[in-house]
């Protein structure tokens, strides 16, 4: 039975682990270990290579797991990686758009300053010119009347004004003319010839009045326009500045995002780094095991059978019965 046992121990250390069963064999070749003492190995060895199985089962079962669990955390943390960068670049192009945006509305501002400056030295040139026109044609106006007035003192009579002394010296002093000659000692009146006068006189002060309300109106005008385009520009200068605080605003805060996303874009390839460290350290604790899972385990299931086998021959059990449960248990 020493011998049965013995041969089957040797032929399963050929092809199996032979730790255990090297220490079986070395009992059975000591004549003075009793086969009870011998089993009662056996069974210890069995329930260690059992408990060695169930171990590495369970390693098997955590190493996959923590696979699995560090590559969906680097798939996400990749992912969330590739979000940080889509938002950055985001971001930046929304900066760059809002600072060409602020660049223009302060180019519009500036331009409309520009404008509003020389559209009001131009109202000031314009009435300025017109100030100086009332008071010319007016001048003239009332030398001409003043002269028409003389002409028909001399020529009709009935038709003769006396106007203040006043107005005479005023219509000198405005104009800064010399007053009239005095009047020729002695002529021969020549109502034909001034009356053709009088009435070119009469024309040109007509002429002088239409220039005035004409000029009247074009000032009325240019100074209504004036104050329109003054409102039209207040308004949208108010309405630019607005839009410029608003714009400054959002570029604060799309640079402050990218701050943000360029610390977490940090802090997760840090993360992603740390898991790639962490995987590389699972697989030099479970590489082995999961390439060699199979070829251990059948190696300890043969130690397992050349034992239950050895420990049957010790107690007289027919082998061959032994094999053929064992067989029928593995199928």
């Amino acid at each position: 039975m020493r011998s049965k046992a013995l041969a089957i121990i040797a032929k399963a250390r050929r092809s199996a682990n032979p730790s255990a069963l090297q220490f079986v064999e070395l009992a059975l070749h000591g004549k003075k270990i009793g086969f009870d003492k011998v089993i009662k190995m056996i069974n210890n060895m069995v329930k260690q290579l059992h408990t060695e199985q169930a171990n590495e089962d369970s390693k098997k079962a955590y190493c996959e797991k923590q696979f699995d669990a560090a590559d969906d955390k680097k798939k996400n943390l990749d992912q969330a990686i590739s979000d940080l960068e889509t938002s950055i670049a985001s971001a930046e192009e929304g900066i760059a758009s809002t600072k060409t945006e602020l660049e223009q509305l302060d180019d519009g501002v500036k331009a409309l300053d520009k404008s509003v400056a020389e559209a009001t030295e131009q109202r000031k040139a314009e009435n300025t010119d017109h100030t100086q026109l009332m008071g010319d044609d007016g001048s003239a106006k009332q030398l001409l009347e003043l002269a028409i007035n003389r002409l028909n003192k001399f020529y009709h009579a009935g038709a003769y004004k006396a106007a203040p002394a006043a107005l005479v010296q005023g219509a000198g002093a405005n104009t800064g003319a010399p007053p009239p000659p005095p009047e020729a000692p002695s002529f021969k009146k020549s109502t034909e010839e001034s009356d053709g006068v009088i009435k070119m006189m009469v024309q040109i002060v007509k002429d002088l009045d239409k220039e005035m309300q004409t000029a009247e109106l074009d000032e009325k005008n240019a100074q209504k326009e004036y104050e329109q385009m003054m409102g039209d520009s207040a308004k949208k200068r108010t309405q630019d500045a607005k839009l410029i605080t608003q714009k400054e605003g959002m570029k604060a805060e799309l640079e402050s995002e990218v701050q943000d996303s360029k610390a977490e874009k940090l802090s997760t390839t840090q993360s992603l780094m740390g898991t790639a460290k962490y995987v590389g350290g699972l697989h030099k604790e479970c590489d082995f095991l999961l390439k060699n899972m199979e070829v251990r385990k059948q190696a300890r299931t043969a130690e397992i059978d050349a034992l239950v086998n050895a420990k049957g021959v010790l107690r007289g059990v027919d082998v061959s019965l032994v094999q053929r449960r064992s067989l029928r248990a593995h199928n």
